[in-house]
């Protein structure tokens, strides 16, 4: 809704990341996957840009999946810990290469 500035998800699948995307590459095998699926995705992450952001772009306009991309809240330490608040809350998992998980492995 751009009026309200909101997007509203029918079950989605939610992909928490704790870096920067700026590579479509590492999304790939993800993006994949979930537009088999047709449910919509909402990618939360440290940040978007460059190429990612463009590759998620062009998926939602040719409707090849419905994506939505959102900054992570907060800052430093404090980030962290909020991504984990939605993971706890999402019941998922936050991917972060500190613990060894890579989204490749995803």
């Amino acid at each position: 809704n751009r009026e309200k500035m909101i997007t509203e998800f029918e079950n989605p699948y939610i992909l928490l990341l704790d870096q920067k995307v700026s590579t479509v590459q590492p999304l790939v095998p993800v993006l994949e996957a979930v537009a088999h699926t047709g449910k919509p995705l909402v990618l939360i992450a440290d940040d978007v840009d460059g190429e990612a952001l463009t590759a998620l772009i062009l998926n939602n306009l040719k409707g090849s999946i419905k994506v939505v991309a959102v900054k992570a809240p907060g800052f430093g330490d404090r980030k962290k810990e909020m991504l984990e608040d939605i993971a706890i809350l999402t019941n998922g998992e936050v991917i972060t290469e500190q613990l060894g998980i890579k989204l490749e492995k995803v």
